[in-house]
């Protein structure tokens, strides 16, 4: 991804945040210069991976495939000592005509809400005991206290308010309803470790290259800059 094209991205984020009254945390909002000079007392922030995220899964296509991301608040099971959360909460956004692709996760269990704006198709399969797509059976889902069961690749539609539970090792895609418009959305999960815990079918990437036609306007979470000495 260009740069210019990720920094346009994150600003459609943050003023759909502001819309939405979503309001968030001091470091989603220093700037590049600003890291520089942060020292060790936003480790958490760096170590757990928080702050703004792109995916394009490697496709070079973010309208189509891909979508913003915030995670706020994270653990960090391989530094369980330092960081013991168990959980995680992040803000993903999505545009008309964006799809987020079928993956499933081995270790977190997830509750995606609809926090404003249109409304989210999520398509559901179950996992097979070699890992691929369940095309066969029912899906037993839980939304806001209700249970039921659909059949093998039901999209689920949350309107704004609504929320689904995502168990492990169960497969989900996201994709915005046509005519209703871009989607702000929370999740609320177990601890999350985007770089060994997503299962993708078909395999797809997760962090995208950047192309630096432009400087950033936010550092994403994997391009932090290392501790001010002045801190240590």
């Amino acid at each position: 991804m260009k740069r210019s094209e990720i920094n346009r991205a994150l600003k459609e984020m943050e003023a759909a945040c502001a819309r939405e009254h979503c309001w968030l945390p001091p470091f989603c909002h220093f700037t590049p210069e600003e890291w520089k000079s942060k020292g060790h007392e936003y480790d958490e922030v760096r170590d757990c991976m928080l702050g703004w995220d792109i995916t394009d899964y490697g496709t070079g296509n973010f309208e189509k495939y891909g979508f913003s991301l915030i995670t706020i608040r994270n653990g960090n099971r391989r530094m369980a000592d330092r960081y013991p959360k168990v959980y995680a909460e992040k803000l993903l956004y999505l545009k008309e005509g964006q799809y987020a692709l079928n993956h499933f996760h081995w270790s977190k269990t997830e509750d995606i809400i609809n926090r404003g704006g249109g409304n989210i198709l999520i398509r559901v399969y179950n996992s097979l005991p070699d890992e691929e797509i369940d095309r066969e059976s029912g899906v037993t889902v839980h939304c806001d206290g209700r249970t039921l069961t659909v059949p093998a690749g039901t999209q689920i539609r949350l309107a704004p308010g609504e929320s689904i539970h995502i168990s492990r090792r169960l497969y989900h895609d996201f994709s915005v309803e046509p005519g209703t418009g871009a989607v702000l959305l929370g999740e609320v999960s177990e601890c999350n470790d985007d770089v060994t815990d997503n299962r993708f079918n078909p395999p797809a990437g997760r962090f995208p290259q950047v192309e630096e036609d432009e400087p950033p306007y936010r550092l994403l979470c994997n391009e932090y800059p290392a501790a001010s000495d002045e801190e240590r």
